[in-house]
């Protein structure tokens, strides 16, 4: 297990965000659309500042999803930076279902080489290093890699074919794909969560596929795509099959698909 003082620090301020995630959580919280129309409350900015707090002990840049994001031009030299969303679901956040999370991810030369996805609900993180692997941690244990449990990627896709995607997914441009599975596979199971939570699910074995066809953001996937990278699985591009890259002029995702097994049953 490769573990640095950087990712002990990215985890503490997922512990700290979390708590204040927690604070605002089920209460009465002032919404504002931003220039997108996706919300934004008290409590994504408080997180928000509290991890970059945080995360300025390791001197790296840091695109925030609720901070000032500096030009292409500016950023363009970083050779290391923190990708970061401090709240991820809002609208799950402000629906009170329990499905938002914290995502980090650190990513080198346009590439995520550590992720973690925090739960504040349930009180876990998921981590992956690519290269070393992936764990699940309590909060409690965040700073004790020797207490993390290790996982492993799962060896057969399930039958039927579990996709999961978000709650507000609709086939639309991706019906192609999905007739390709069912060509392929026949059934498919379609599971409906929100937030980059859809990570725990792939990794222990409840999805097959996630399936993101709608704009998404690179905050809202690069840790998700280090966990993965760290199974020996794949977060590609749709279109070329080609793997996502960070830091781009635009920072809008192409549509996507993460799978951590070869979609077999042999």
């Amino acid at each position: 297990m490769t573990i640095d003082s950087r990712h002990l620090t990215a985890l503490k301020s997922i512990i700290e965000g979390s708590a204040i995630l927690m604070k605002h959580y089920r209460t009465d919280l002032k919404v504002v659309s931003k220039e997108d129309g996706s919300p934004v409350t008290e409590a994504d900015l408080e997180s928000a500042n509290m991890i970059a707090d945080i995360l300025a002990e390791t001197q790296l840049p840091i695109m925030c999803e609720e901070h000032e994001i500096p030009e292409f031009e500016d950023r363009k030299s970083w050779k290391e930076f923190w990708c970061v969303d401090p709240l991820d679901g809002t609208r799950m956040f402000l629906a009170q279902n329990d499905e938002f999370a914290i995502n980090i991810a650190l990513v080198e030369n346009g590439i995520p080489t550590f992720g973690a996805i925090g739960d504040p609900v349930n009180k876990l993180i998921l981590i992956g290093i690519p290269g070393s692997g992936a764990y699940i941690s309590t909060f409690e244990n965040y700073n004790q890699p020797e207490k993390w449990e290790t996982l492993f990627p799962k060896i057969q896709a399930n039958n039927p074919l579990s996709v999961i995607c978000s709650r507000s997914y609709r086939h639309g441009s991706g019906f192609k794909l999905i007739k390709e599975l069912e060509r392929k596979y026949g059934e498919i199971i379609f599971i409906m969560k929100g937030s980059a939570l859809k990570f725990f699910d792939l990794v222990n074995g409840n999805a097959d596929l996630y399936t993101r066809f709608g704009p998404t953001m690179e905050w809202d996937i690069a840790a998700g795509d280090a966990i993965i990278s760290s199974l020996g699985g794949r977060v590609v591009q749709i279109e070329n099959n080609l793997r996502l890259r960070y830091n781009k002029p635009s920072l809008y995702n192409p549509p996507f698909m993460a799978k951590t097994k070869p979609l077999t049953r042999e």
